[in-house]
């Protein structure tokens, strides 16, 4: 097996990290560069393995048994055997292994925060969150926020080198179309505790008591499902509040809807919200990763803090009102999108981190 770019993920399932990965991938000229991705979970039937294996790249597993040494062992030696020029760690967790790997390789180790750069360290544990944080000394930041989270910590854990790539998106896939007459909101994204979907059921049951009418879709599965169901029944917004589950048909989704809305209080770079403004909607969000750099407050959606509830009921309220107004923020956020959110620039900016890391792109 012939490789000059070798990726090591956590897994391939339905996640945003996973999505950009593949659309990395299928951006390159695979024939020139090799690629092969490693999973560190072992699970060969994820959503995105399968959309590799549709590609000729070739993914593969480190054995079976589940320990980190092992792991890592089976991992340098899958290294040694195909020589990779450059092994990217995709996962934070798994950014110690990479640069392990490389020693003595040759190859160039780079690594990721895909997310939070506190909240992935703790993630992590204590031990693995600081060997992660700060070996390979370089590495691929997903926002703005982490990066300035890294750069203002005290800790001696963080890279000497960060660089900046924000996430990419299919502008053919998430391409805009006619608003519905009466489209739905949106919100997409894990049921877990991160994602906040408790904030969105509040200003849901607060505007139902005035009398808004409302039709709320979520999609997306996790840990929180029951919770939130329960939540959901206890503030009587069932008829409301539509829990859809996991799905894979985001586009569609986002065509019938009037406008997104996302309530986390931790983000990287969120897919969904690029999506959501490529596909011509307006987005109403809260604070947190880099909503701030790609929501232009007011003009492609509004922005409102992470605690004030009765700022994002609000802001959806003015939104449901103002059918006119979504529009020009959609046709203003698609605009955005087409010159921002592009794959050739999460390419680009990609091998440039590899470069500036003594990568030669022969």
């Amino acid at each position: 097996m012939k490789c000059r770019l070798f990726y090591l993920v956590g897994q391939l399932g339905l996640g945003g990290l996973e999505r950009q990965l593949f659309y990395l991938i299928r951006s390159i000229d695979r024939r020139r560069y090799k690629p092969v991705v490693a999973i560190w979970s072992n699970s060969l039937d994820d959503h995105y393995a399968q959309e590799l294996h549709a590609l000729d790249v070739p993914v593969v597993r480190l054995g079976d048994n589940p320990t980190r040494s092992t792991k890592v062992r089976a991992l340098c030696s899958l290294v040694s055997a195909i020589r990779p020029e450059v092994i990217h760690s995709y996962t934070f967790y798994t950014n110690i292994a990479a640069w392990l790997a490389a020693k003595g390789m040759g190859a160039i180790p780079i690594g990721s925060v895909r997310n939070d750069f506190v909240l992935d360290r703790q993630a992590a544990g204590k031990v693995l969150g600081r060997l992660c944080g700060r070996w390979p000394p370089g590495q691929v930041y997903n926002s703005f926020n982490a990066e300035q989270e890294a750069k203002h910590s005290t800790t001696i854990f963080k890279p000497r080198r960060i660089y900046v790539v924000t996430n990419g998106i299919d502008l053919d896939r998430f391409s805009t179309r006619p608003h519905s007459e009466r489209g739905y909101i949106l919100a997409v994204g894990s049921m877990n505790k991160r994602k906040r979907w408790d904030r969105l059921l509040r200003a849901v049951a607060y505007l139902a008591r005035k009398g808004v009418e409302l039709d709320v879709h979520h999609a997306g599965s996790g840990p929180l499902r029951e919770e939130l169901k329960t939540i959901a029944r206890d503030l009587d917004v069932e008829r409301q509040f539509r829990f859809l589950g996991a799905r894979n048909d985001i586009p569609d989704l986002l065509a019938n809807a009037a406008f997104l809305v996302h309530t986390a209080e931790n983000e990287g770079c969120p897919n969904v919200i690029m999506e959501a403004m490529a596909c011509g909607r307006a987005v109403v969000a809260t604070n947190a990763g880099d909503v701030r750099y790609l929501i232009d407050d007011g003009k492609t959606g509004f922005v409102v803090p992470k605690e004030d509830e009765s700022a994002l009921a609000d802001r959806i309220a003015t939104l449901l009102k103002n059918g006119e107004l979504c529009r020009k923020m959609g046709d203003a956020g698609r605009a955005k999108a087409e010159q921002l959110f592009g794959i050739d620039r999460l390419r680009s900016e990609t091998f440039s981190a590899y470069r500036a890391e003594g990568w030669e792109d022969w």
